[in-house]
């Protein structure tokens, strides 16, 4: 995409949307982001993102995405209170039955609100003259033909309001997991994506607290109970700015959390361990229980052969949308946002569609293959790409002697944290003092109660 003279279009003005857009003002005259929703004026929830009352977390990577886009804003969420969370030293972690020893962070996580995030983003952004936004309105389809996207209808938000075309050389489908890109290029002779789906049937209710007081000595700043096949029932428990914590408890289909008092906290004592409960009880409640139920993957397959358009994109949860317990959203947003930015500023290769496309579906993969092949594991689990493949097999019987090792094998363990928190690739699982680790040490023992104190750096290995 050249700068003369060039219009970008955004759809969606969240998180995803608001990172393309800085991406393409350096590639375009102008930008426009259009937003069904309307912008608080600080860091206040909002109705156009319904899941911004639950836990976020920004991992390793997405921090660093966010920090190269955006030199500085990492600092700026700390300065304004987002706790920063070493992993696993800071956090009480049960999963597959077994609870993790706490020993130095292999890497950091920042776990303030989705508000807060939202607003110093936004704020960062719109800043630059180049970008403008058109609140409360919406996209009512593409304009063009199945040859090239030339721009987008839309009306300002209400019955009986006018449409009009809204000229741009390129459109990019930010608008989330409930994006209607597919009957848009449907409308204008194109194909949409193939849509890949996993759903595991999870749900989850939300609260957020004031803090109450650790069990006498523990100092622990967070407690994250997994779920599973084996174990349906589950919880997190986060601090966030401003001295609150955020408590989520998760089930899979059955075993969906309440959202009246008494039942939240019954389901909260239903857990494999009372540790969560009893701090809940010392707690004070500050918002009502929110529910939460569109946990599904779903990953749109632009990068595959179809007749669509060139000057259309798709980012963000429009392109690959993660069961949100494993906390990837936001992360793997300001990564499609680099991702985009290394495409077109690329001088070897002519960023055309296709090219630039299969680059953000790319930066995407390794998240969809933490999240989808939990997933996939789930009995009871739907969709189009639940059954998995043969060529998978080995690699799944490598993972599963990885996962036994994780809670008490530091080398292995903090690999795993690495992988999972998009910092490196999943290669790093086959680095030789890893593979030894895998393949030829025991499962070592793992605490047999909650770890309320953290391991001194030089603990055993």
């Amino acid at each position: 995409m050249s700068s003369a003279s060039r219009h970008a279009v955004v759809i969606g003005g969240s998180l995803a949307g608001l990172l393309a857009a800085h991406v393409l003002k350096d590639h375009a005259d102008t930008v426009t982001v259009v937003e069904r929703d309307r912008y608080p004026d600080g860091p206040e929830h909002r109705p156009g993102t319904p899941q911004d009352r639950h836990a976020h977390i920004f991992l390793k990577g997405g921090v660093q995405a966010l920090d190269a886009l955006l030199p500085g804003l990492p600092d700026e969420l700390r300065e304004h209170g987002s706790p920063s969370l070493g992993m696993p030293d800071d956090l009480l972690q049960w999963q597959g039955g077994q609870w993790f020893r706490r020993t130095p962070a292999a890497t950091h996580m920042l776990t303030g609100s989705r508000p807060l995030t939202d607003w110093l983003v936004r704020r960062r952004v719109l800043a630059d003259p180049r970008i403008t936004v058109l609140e409360g309105t919406e996209v009512t389809g593409l304009a063009g033909d199945a040859t090239r996207v030339r721009g987008v209808r839309i009306r300002p938000r209400g019955a009986g309001q006018e449409t009009r075309t809204l000229a741009a050389d390129l459109v990019v489908d930010a608008s989330g997991r409930s994006s209607r890109a597919p009957d848009w290029l449907r409308a204008i002779g194109a194909e949409p994506a193939h849509e890949e789906t996993i759903d595991a049937g999870l749900a989850y209710s939300t609260r957020f607290y004031r803090a109450g007081a650790n069990p006498d000595g523990a100092t622990f700043r967070g407690i994250y109970m997994a779920i599973d096949g084996e174990h349906p029932r589950g919880g997190l428990l986060l601090p966030v700015e401003g001295d609150r914590w955020v408590a989520l408890l998760s089930g899979f289909k059955g075993n969906e959390p309440p959202t009246d008092e008494a039942g939240y906290l019954d389901f909260a004592a239903s857990l494999p361990d009372p540790v969560m409960r009893e701090w809940l009880d010392k707690a004070d409640p500050l918002t009502p229980i929110h529910a939460y139920r569109r946990a599904s993957n779903v990953r749109r397959r632009y990068d595959r052969p179809g007749r669509r358009p060139a000057g259309f994109l798709a980012t963000g949860e429009a392109l690959c949308a993660f069961n949100p317990v494993y906390g990837q959203g936001m992360s793997v947003a300001a990564l499609c946002a680099v991702a985009l930015r290394d495409a077109l500023d690329d001088r070897r290769r002519t960023p055309t569609t296709r090219r630039v496309q299969r680059a953000l579906v790319a930066v995407a993969r390794q998240a969809w293959d933490i999240s989808a092949g939990a997933d996939r594991a789930v009995p009871g689990a739907t969709g189009s790409a639940v059954r998995p493949r043969a060529v998978d097999r080995p690699a799944a019987w490598y993972l599963r002697r990885v996962i036994e090792r994780v809670p008490g094998n530091r080398v292995v363990g903090d690999t795993f944290r690495q992988v999972g928190s998009l910092a490196a690739p999943t290669t790093a699982f086959f680095a030789p003092r890893v593979a030894r680790a895998v393949l030829f040490d025991p499962v070592p023992a793992s605490p047999s109660s909650p770890p309320l104190l953290p391991e001194t750096p030089d603990a055993g290995h």
